[in-house]
């Protein structure tokens, strides 16, 4: 059987490998793990939440029996919930950890097992190996679950339903200006995804003077036949209701809500690269924050630009949000995110989040009073221009990807696109950084044959250039 963590926890095809004995199981070393880490701790608890993913609330209840029968005290939410709302109520209930069933933006065929830690994220890797060590002895042992019923669990007080909302609303409040937001009566239409963020941007706003329009919120575990990922491809169905609406902006999340997408009144879709730079920009030079900026290799030089201009030191980290939580965690960071669009600020837990960044795209429209396509041109005039290209191409077999980044380092070219090559980083692929801050990054990916073509630059037929030079370079054998 192959159960391995990844960056974020187990994902499997739901029957296949994801299955409810497979789930015991991991449940079932997650449990070893906390009776071993925290030996001081009499009934330590859990929170346990899900997505609206087929068959999650029944994942979730299986591994809370498990949790329960191993002396573990689990809170379990009364209904499918945020991703970041979740990993909050960890930190909020001072919990030794948590678990999330899902399977995040993946499609509907999948579903997921994310570990939290106690402060608010992603467990470490070392916490990941751990937990996968306990479950290798037990197969070896031959030892399955501890199982208690769901009725006694929770007549013994071992399982607690709760609402996971309350305490991460007003969390949100602290850190975004709700009245700013309602004084500027913003038409927004927010779109879950028939993803667990349904009904939190029409919530948190409820008592706002704006119009807040929700589609595709009602429980679907089809996700009506598309991929739960706020990317352009996947959000005609917002663009049409910004139009029908006359909506001044559309919010997307993904299906566990800790991604975000937008949309400007345009229909234009308003990129998680914008979404960053549009924050960072604002937090410094409106509300005056300082702090380090953590971006991974794969996002937008604007925000170097930016931080530079404001004075502020730049971490650049392979992708997956667990570097930058990293920081998060050792120092002042004012704001962390990656490309694909899971971003978070100061004061809030170390993890993406799709809402809490929805909200603040909010503010910013609402402290400019202009239409975000005007917003976006200004960031674009400020720090651009830039445009941005991402290429996945699928191979016919795996990429060695120690061997593909050394053999194009050693034959790095002097120019690409016309720019001479300033910098050549390889801690994550190989990214080449052009003299006018332009980029090209090949990333083979560690885990199934795609290699991850990404480029940005001033123009978009400099981005088709370098994209052209970088498919050249590798020799790529679709």
């Amino acid at each position: 059987m192959s159960i391995r963590f990844g960056t974020d926890g187990w994902r499997a095809v739901i029957a296949e490998t994801f299955t409810f004995g497979n789930l015991r199981l991991v449940a079932q070393a997650v449990a070893d793990y906390v009776t071993q880490e925290f030996p001081d701790r009499k009934n330590p608890e859990v929170v346990i939440g899900f997505d609206t993913r087929f068959l999650s609330d029944r994942f979730a209840i299986e591994t809370a029996r498990v949790l329960a029968a191993n002396g573990i005290v689990t809170w379990l939410s009364r209904t499918d919930a945020p991703t970041p709302a979740i990993s909050y109520n960890v930190k909020h209930k001072n919990a030794v950890a948590g678990v999330v069933i899902t399977a995040s933006h993946n499609p509907p065929r999948y579903n997921g097992f994310k570990l939290k830690a106690a402060y608010g994220g992603s467990a470490l890797p070392s916490e990941c190996q751990l937990v996968e060590s306990f479950l290798e002895a037990a197969q070896r042992e031959a030892r399955g679950p501890n199982l208690m019923s769901y009725e006694k669990a929770q007549d013994e007080g071992m399982i607690r339903r709760f609402n996971p909302t309350n305490a991460y609303y007003e969390h949100l409040e602290s850190l975004v200006n709700i009245d700013k937001i309602s004084d500027a009566e913003l038409r927004i239409v927010a779109d879950p995804m028939y993803g667990s963020g349904r009904t939190a941007i029409r919530a948190i706003l409820s008592r706002s003077r704006c119009q807040v329009t929700e589609i595709r919120g009602d429980l679907n575990p089809g996700f009506g036949g598309i991929h739960p990922e706020p990317i352009r491809k996947y959000l005609d169905a917002l663009a049409a209701a910004i139009q029908n609406s006359h909506a001044d902006v559309g919010i997307a999340t993904d299906g566990d809500a800790d991604r975000i997408g937008a949309m400007d009144g345009q229909g234009n879709f308003v990129d998680p690269h914008t979404v960053m730079a549009l924050s960072l920009r604002y937090l410094a030079e409106k509300r005056g924050w300082t702090g380090d900026v953590v971006k991974t290799v794969s996002t937008t030089m604007m925000v170097n630009r930016i931080a530079a201009q404001h004075g502020l030191a730049v971490h650049e980290t392979p992708v997956g949000f667990n570097y930058i939580a990293d920081h998060m965690l050792g120092g002042d960071v004012l704001i962390g995110g990656e490309e694909s669009g899971g971003i978070s600020i100061k004061g809030h837990i170390p993890e993406g989040d799709g809402i809490l960044m929805g909200l603040l795209l909010l503010e910013i429209m609402a402290d400019a009073g202009v239409p975000l396509v005007e917003i976006v041109a200004d960031l674009q005039k400020q720090y651009g221009p830039t445009c941005y290209t991402r290429t996945d191409f699928h191979l016919k077999a795996p990429v060695p990807k120690k061997e593909m980044v050394e053999r194009l380092c050693n034959a790095a070219p002097p120019t690409m696109a016309g720019q001479a090559v300033r910098d050549c980083f390889t801690f994550d692929g190989i990214k080449f950084v052009m003299a006018d801050d332009s980029w090209l990054l090949i990333r083979p990916s560690g885990t199934e044959p795609v290699l991850r073509v990404y480029a940005e630059a001033p123009t978009q037929d400099a981005v088709d250039e370098l994209l052209a030079e970088g498919r050249k370079m590798t020799s790529i054998d679709v």
